[in-house]
């Protein structure tokens, strides 16, 4: 019987404590206006997953998007990325 090899593990993103960090202040803001995940990726012309991708710190999105996700929660961008 062959000798079972480790899968290589991919390295951890460096940014990853920093886009959950932007998930969970996109999260806080977006449950203090009492906005549903489907109804900011209605208004964003996203899907619901991608949102909740975003909000759990497991998609980077550009910089547009974030001031797009800001303006439709009525704040303003830098509060998301500070």
């Amino acid at each position: 019987m062959p000798a079972k090899t480790k899968k290589a593990r991919k390295p951890k993103d460096p940014r990853a404590a920093e886009l959950r960090a932007l998930g969970e202040r996109i999260r806080v803001h977006r449950k203090h206006r009492k906005v549903s995940q489907q109804k900011l990726a209605g208004e964003l012309g996203l899907s619901i997953a991608y949102v909740s991708l975003i909000e759990c710190g497991r998609r980077n999105p550009p910089y547009s998007r974030v001031v797009a996700i800001a303006r439709a929660l009525h704040v303003p961008a830098a509060k998301l990325v500070e």
